[in-house]
C-alpha cells in the first residue's frame, strides 16, 4: 500500500490553518511586497549590492571524492557557490500571531530543504547559505505567516516577545527595533535584526485586522479556539503522551 503523508490531525480552523501550511503542495498567499535590499538591509548580514562571502570554492572548482548521496541530493545555488551559513530569526506573539514557533519548524522542515532551524523561546531560527536564505526570508515576510505587528524579526534579545502590546497592537521589543508610523498606518523598521539603527526606514506594511488574524492562525487559545474543543487533536495529542510515556519505561504495556 502506498504511504500517504499526513499533517496535523483536526477540524478545527487552528487545525487547518497548521495543516495548510504544512502541506508544500499549499501555495501560500502573498500579503506584501518588500524589496529584497530592504530584506538584506533588515538581515544585517551584508550591504546589499556587495558580493557574498565564501567559505569554500564553488563545488564545480573542487575536487570531492565520488560520493553516490552527492549524486542523488542536488546542491542548493549557495551550496554551488560556497557561500557561508547565515540566520534569520522570527518571533510570534501569543495574541493570534499567524503561526508559532513550533509550527515554523513543522513548516520548514515539511517545505524546505538546506536549512536548520530550532525552536527557541518563543522564536524560531534558521539557519542557511546565505543567497538562499535571502530569499526564503523575503518570501516569508511577504506572506500570510507574517503580520507586521504580530511577528518579529529579531536576531538578539528576544525576550518578552510575546506578553505585551503598545497601544498600537505592535508586539514588544526590547531593542524597538520597528515603529508605528501613524501616517501611512504602516509599521517601520529602523534597526536591523540585531538592533543597529538603519540608514532608512523599511515599511514591511500594514497590520491585520484582529478578526484577520483570528481566522488564519495556526495558535489554540481559551479565548479563541480551544484546543480540547478539536476531538481529534486532543485524542492525538493524548495518545502520543501515553506511548512517550509508557515506552520510556514499561514498553511491554503499549498494546496499540
Amino acid at each position: 500500500m502506498a504511504y500517504k503523508r499526513q499533517f496535523y490531525p483536526g477540524a478545527s480552523l487552528p487545525a487547518k490553518n497548521r495543516r495548510r501550511f504544512m502541506d508544500p503542495t499549499q501555495e501560500m498567499k502573498k500579503l506584501r511586497e518588500v524589496a529584497m535590499e530592504d530584506v538584506v538591509k533588515i538581515l544585517g548580514h551584508r550591504v546589499p549590492g556587495s558580493e557574498y562571502k565564501s567559505i569554500h570554492p564553488p563545488l564545480e572548482e573542487g575536487t570531492e571524492p565520488d560520493c553516490p548521496i552527492r549524486q542523488m541530493v542536488k546542491p542548493l545555488e549557495g551550496a554551488k557557490a560556497g557561500d557561508r551559513v547565515r540566520y534569520v530569526q522570527f518571533t510570534d506573539s501569543v495574541y493570534f500571531a499567524p503561526i508559532a514557533p513550533y509550527v515554523r519548524a513543522w513548516m520548514y522542515l515539511s517545505r524546505w530543504r538546506g536549512i536548520d532551524t530550532g525552536t527557541l523561546s518563543g522564536r524560531q531560527i534558521i539557519e542557511m547559505r546565505e543567497r538562499d536564505l535571502e530569499k526564503l526570508a523575503k518570501d516569508l515576510i511577504e506572506n500570510e505567516t507574517f503580520d507586521p505587528a504580530k511577528t518579529g524579526i529579531r536576531g538578539a534579545t528576544v525576550h518578552g516577545h510575546a506578553c505585551r502590546l503598545d497601544e498600537n497592537g505592535l508586539m514588544f521589543d526590547a531593542w524597538q527595533r520597528y515603529e508605528w508610523n501613524a501616517d501611512k498606518g504602516e509599521v517601520e523598521y529602523t534597526k536591523d535584526q540585531v538592533g543597529i539603527p538603519l540608514d532608512v526606514r523599511v515599511s514591511v506594511g500594514k497590520p491585520a485586522t484582529d478578526a484577520d488574524l483570528r481566522s488564519r492562525t495556526t495558535i489554540f487559545r481559551a479565548d479563541g479556539v480551544d484546543m480540547n474543543d478539536d476531538e481529534e487533536v486532543t485524542n492525538v495529542n493524548l495518545r502520543i503522551h501515553k506511548l512517550r510515556t509508557l515506552s520510556g519505561f514499561q514498553p511491554w504495556k503499549v498494546k496499540e
